[in-house]
């Protein structure tokens, strides 16, 4: 590493080195883009979306957190996760481009690829040819066949003739942000739907990136060699992928219509579905497991979870919900993938109430948000009820996470919070959640009633033990006076027993 130019930092240096690493893995070298002009690039593409989707996190932040920007930790700094006022306004912090670098090694890293190097170039403005400018790609070159690397990952998604341009330059695979993540979701889908909905974000992404076998495959007439079947084999090619399209989109189609019978069934049923939606990496799968048991995998891997999981819930009023683990979002969340997931985040748009977990320890939280906003707008369900869950507190300063706590459980004593603050690793919190949610729950209405149950009558008071909170109890002339708090459904089955 000693011929490459200090702008390549050295992250060869420990990566390398660790002790029973698996040397089979590709070694990736990362190239991020920070274009300095907002006009221009991926940067100016979204901007009215994100704007709005901003716009949205900062209104939750100023009306519904706990206001805890004159807050510090023990060294004076900001508690994480927490947004700095600015005119009476949160201030979110946006992803810079070092940042983007180290979010894009995570992904690599959860590819399976051993980071060798990296280089962050900064430009005016993106170049329409090889998109970092053709001096740069030469030197990027030259350093990445000074580490070996197999792979070119660039932190910005590459046009097809972008992507041709720069392997004819550095004759290594290429690969950029999007079809990263698609590798991703291919390594950790497990169930048939999962991977269809892969395939199918997979086989998009592939059509404009075809490359044919030159026109003259495609003449019927005249000369030695030039008599080809009618159709080039690119041609050939788009029209096997469209066909093989059409068959997984009709398999997904069957996929949803079960999934829309299972719910229809479902909701035949007073049970409300709570999902969890957050940003990839926000602790949801463990949240999921502290909630229900389920054993489903947590893994700090970005995107450990794709494939739906529901599991019954029960709550402090002995109401019964499913809660649904879903796949988590990120940044510039390809659009072909939030197309082909439509089938599994429907539970997101059908759910009574969205549980949207955030990282309580990131300083990037509120961008985070914001990135899964833009995804709730377009599912189509950002007017769902919703309960913004902070996790990971047992990461921050002690201190600052019981000020956090504390003001929540004021705010929920006051019915005014929307946010709480949670450990889910270490169990932190929990119950305070269950309540929220059950407040929250509208599905299956729970009020107080008084009963006079005959002692004789063992299911019906096995069935108020095991459904209803019991407030009182009173034993006299062979009957049993009871007060309790219990669902319409309970109530319904004891009505003829309802004194008063």
């Amino acid at each position: 590493m000693g011929s490459v130019s200090k702008k390549f930092r050295g992250v060869t240096r420990a990566r390398g080195s660790v002790p029973g690493e698996n040397r089979d893995r590709e070694r990736a070298f990362l190239v991020g883009l920070d274009v300095r002009s907002r006009g221009h690039g991926a940067k100016g593409t979204v901007t009215a979306q994100a704007a709005a989707a901003r716009d949205a996190v900062v209104q939750s932040l100023s009306d519904e957190g706990p206001t805890l920007s004159q807050k510090a930790r023990k060294d004076g700094a900001p508690a994480a996760g927490v947004a700095p006022k600015a005119n009476g306004k949160p201030v979110i912090p946006e992803f810079d481009a070092e940042e983007s670098l180290a979010e894009l090694r995570t992904l690599a890293e959860s590819a399976g690829a051993r980071v060798v190097g990296e280089v962050l170039q900064r430009r005016d403005r993106i170049d329409p040819a090889t998109l970092i400018g053709a001096g740069k790609l030469e030197e990027i070159t030259g350093a990445a066949a000074s580490v070996n690397a197999d792979v070119l990952l660039f932190d910005h998604d590459l046009s097809p003739s972008q992507q041709r341009n720069i392997e004819k330059v550095v004759h290594r695979r290429v690969i950029d942000r999007t079809q990263l993540i698609l590798d991703i979701f291919a390594r950790h889908a497990r169930t048939r739907e999962g991977q269809l909905q892969v395939e199918l974000a997979q086989l998009r992404y592939l059509l404009p990136r075809l490359t044919g076998r030159g026109v003259e495959m495609s003449q019927l007439g005249g000369g030695i060699g030039t008599r080809g079947p009618g159709e080039t084999q690119l041609e050939t090619d788009r029209r096997k992928i469209y066909r093989r399209v059409r068959h997984v989109e009709q398999q997904l189609e069957n996929v949803r219509r079960i999934r829309a019978q299972q719910r229809r069934r479902r909701e035949s049923a007073p049970v409300a579905t709570v999902a969890l939606v957050g940003y990839t990496n926000a602790g949801k799968s463990t949240l999921f497991n502290a909630l229900t048991r389920a054993g489903v995998l947590s893994s700090p891997k970005m995107f450990a979870t794709l494939d739906p999981t529901i599991r019954g819930v029960d709550l402090p009023s002995k109401r019964k919900v499913l809660l649904s683990d879903t796949v988590g979002f990120i940044r510039n969340l390809p659009h072909t993938l939030v197309s082909a997931f439509r089938a599994t985040l429907e539970e997101v748009q059908r759910a009574s109430l969205i549980l949207h977990v955030s990282d309580a320890s990131s300083r990037l939280s509120a961008e985070q948000d914001a990135q899964v906003e833009i995804v709730l707008k377009e599912l189509e369900a950002e007017s769902k009820p919703r309960l913004r869950v902070m996790n990971k507190v047992d990461l921050l300063d002690e201190e600052v996470a019981e000020s956090l706590m504390a003001d929540a459980s004021h705010a929920d004593s006051t019915h005014k919070g929307k946010t709480l603050y949670v450990s889910a690793i270490e169990g932190t919190g929990l119950d305070g959640l269950l309540e929220r949610i059950d407040a929250m729950i509208e599905e299956d209405p729970v009020s107080r009633v008084h009963l006079r149950v005959p002692q004789k009558e063992g299911k019906t008071l096995a069935l108020l033990e095991a459904r209803a909170r019991i407030h009182s109890r009173a034993y006299r002339d062979g009957a049993v006076d009871l007060e309790v708090d219990a669902p319409e459904s309970v109530v319904r089955r004891v009505r003829e027993w309802v004194v008063g």
